[in-house]
């Protein structure tokens, strides 16, 4: 498998949402031809304006590619575009790739392995800066010879990328790192709201915190954001609770207690109930409230 460098691959990229546009266009500016597809077809008209073909529908798209990406919300969004009569799988020429960049199930692997199809799940850690930067870390399950293969493809939108084992390994090791990234935003909401409530200026509170080593860099950015209350969606809350039900399904399947980590998905399930769609770290505006130390500092 040789055939994926710029050039000599056509793409076809399903799903165009914040992380799937950015990534599209990253792919685009590299050189890739690229056909793109989204159900709002809105969302494909800045890809087009750079070079992008527009496909009509999924059939369209996966007629015409040797490389198909996905980035879609779900799993039920992952089996309405590959499954079925008018599916990606059915349209899909034998020997077709898919890198499926959402946090999926084994199911589309093996479907698409009975039509001499190979998918290999390819999970997204980083948010859209890191996009835009080229520094997303990617974690790949599947077959060795496709992650060699796909290099060219993974280096044009990431800087680290990472084979992690079989189909289905590199969704585990995404669900792995959102724990520690869903648990650790938590902690650090719970943190700087114990300091405020005893006193200490948020403001300052939050600067001496971006200078010590116990927040992770990816935590780190938010600190900044927090401090001007601007709960903006990089990783959106309502993703990082679908990963958090993911982990803890995926937990109870293996026997493993995990009880910070269901505290946490509460917590997101409860600012999630504000209806806004917003940042993971809005969970310290959840904190805040329930503190009772928010209405001085909440834009809400």
């Amino acid at each position: 498998m040789t055939l994926l460098a710029a050039r000599q691959v056509k793409l076809g990229f399903i799903g165009l949402g914040n992380m799937g546009s950015r990534i599209a266009q990253r792919l685009l500016d590299r050189g890739y031809e690229l056909t793109a597809y989204d159900q709002d077809d809105t969302k494909a008209e800045a890809l087009v304006l750079n070079g992008a073909v527009p496909a009509n529908d999924i059939p369209e798209l996966a007629q015409s590619a040797d490389v198909i990406l996905s980035c879609l919300t779900n799993d039920d969004a992952v089996h309405n575009v590959y499954g079925g009569s008018d599916g990606a799988l059915a349209a899909a020429r034998p020997g077709t790739v898919v890198l499926e960049m959402s946090t999926s199930s084994r199911e589309v692997h093996d479907q698409a392995a009975k039509l001499g199809i190979d998918v290999m799940d390819v999970a997204i850690s980083g948010s859209t800066p890191a996009v835009e930067q080229g520094s997303l870390t990617l974690l790949a399950g599947g077959n060795a010879e496709l992650f060699k293969a796909a290099q060219p493809i993974f280096a044009a939108i990431a800087r680290q990328y990472f084979h992690l084992g079989p189909s289905g390994a590199g969704t585990t090791m995404k669900l792995v790192v959102n724990t520690l990234l869903g648990v650790g935003m938590q902690a650090v909401a719970e943190a700087v709201v114990l300091g405020e409530s005893a006193g200490l200026n948020r403001k300052l509170l939050l600067e001496v915190l971006s200078h010590t080593a116990v927040v992770a860099p990816a935590h780190f950015g938010k600190l900044a954001r927090i401090e001007r209350n601007d709960y903006s969606p990089q990783f959106p809350l309502r993703l990082m609770n679908k990963d958090f039900q993911l982990i803890l399904k995926v937990a109870a399947e293996e026997n493993v207690p995990m009880p910070v980590t269901e505290a946490a998905f509460r917590v997101n399930a409860d600012e999630l109930a504000s209806g806004q769609e917003q940042d993971f770290s809005a969970v310290m505006r959840r904190m805040e409230d329930l503190a009772g130390v928010a209405l001085t500092h909440s834009t809400r």
